[in-house]
């Protein structure tokens, strides 16, 4: 294996001139840029990626956090598969690593640790939610100017890097759609009002009542908690409720109500209307197929580390940008 020496004797250069070259710190001559790099590619040299660390000032890994939640396979689960796919194919386009932090939703909210211990350049937060804890660790976060971006949250006090779907738009659509159908009576099986993306789908859902002249009436609103098992264990009230619709707030929740519904000897889209969210691969699956309201994980994940990892390689702390992608329905 060549050496940073060798390297440097063959391109008439100092081991030093060699490792800023390499690194890529400080200016160099072109014509002395170009013969270091001959040379290297001559011995088929590669520097030590810890040392290249160092040299940088720089870790060369994207931290990922993710909620810890005992008992779900949170991989299996399409937002945060899909999500993660993105991420990693723009990181590794951009030549960093992903490190990934389990945190415990109720007790683990100092995401300065993963800078201070020097593990990542720049952090991507998914599962936040809108706690005092969470904001004020946030809020660290911004005062210690530590780059970071929340993906699937907002909040309306705090200006930070985000990036969403229109949850609005989508849960309009789909409300809008079932009312299309001749559906007055549509139940809403939303998430906890903890996480912006669940406070935007009722938001839709209002509207779509509202332009229709239909009063919200709060007993055909049922919180779950995005599983498969709270939309199971809300179908026998939402049926008590007389509904001929439903509208659920992910497609595990409407798999497990229609789940539910099976087992009561009823059928979906036969004896209830159901309209799902996310459009996640198992809605084409169910019987029948699911109609879904389509998010863009994938590409919300690519953008947010995208646009992360361009503001801290441009050194920009002062630009913020918050996007939302829009959304569409499936229908099945």
């Amino acid at each position: 294996m060549a050496t940073r020496k060798e390297v440097a004797a063959r391109a008439g250069v100092s081991e030093a001139t060699v490792s800023r070259v390499l690194n890529d710190v400080g200016p160099i001559k072109e014509e002395t840029r170009q013969r270091v790099l001959q040379a290297a590619k001559h011995f088929n040299y590669a520097p030590n990626a810890i040392a290249q660390s160092f040299a940088r000032g720089k870790s060369g890994n994207l931290g990922v956090v993710l909620p810890y939640v005992p008992g779900v396979h949170l991989f299996s689960t399409f937002y945060f598969s899909e999500m993660l796919s993105g991420i990693g194919a723009a990181a590794k386009e951009r030549g960093y690593d992903l490190l990934l932090k389990f945190r415990s939703l109720e007790t683990d909210n100092d995401y300065e640790l993963l800078f201070q211990r020097q593990k990542v350049d720049a952090c991507i937060i998914l599962g936040a939610r809108n706690t005092v804890e969470e904001r004020e660790s946030l809020v660290r976060l911004q005062a210690a100017k530590l780059p970071f971006c929340l993906i699937g949250q907002h909040y309306e006090e705090l200006r930070c890097n985000t990036l969403d779907a229109d949850h609005v738009q989508g849960s309009y659509l789909a409300v809008k759609y079932l009312l299309d159908q001749g559906h007055a009576r549509i139940a809403f099986l939303n998430g906890s009002p903890a996480y912006s993306n669940s406070q935007d789908r009722l938001k839709g859902y209002l509207k779509a009542l509202g332009e229709r002249g239909i009063a919200f009436d709060e007993r055909l609103y049922v919180e779950g908690n995005y599983s498969r098992t709270s939309g199971y264990q809300a179908a026998p009230y939402i049926l008590e409720q007389q509904v001929d619709a439903v509208f659920a707030g992910n497609d595990r929740m409407a798999i497990g109500f229609m789940q539910k519904l099976r087992e009561l000897g009823r059928g979906a889209g036969q004896d209830m209307a159901i309209v799902g969210y996310d459009n996640s691969d198992a809605a084409q699956f169910t019987e029948p197929p699911l109609t879904s309201v389509a998010v863009p994980f994938y590409e919300m994940g690519s953008l947010a580390a995208a646009k992360l990892l361009e503001s801290i390689d441009a050194n920009d702390e002062k630009e913020i940008f918050q996007e939302k992608l829009s959304t569409h329905l499936v229908i099945r």
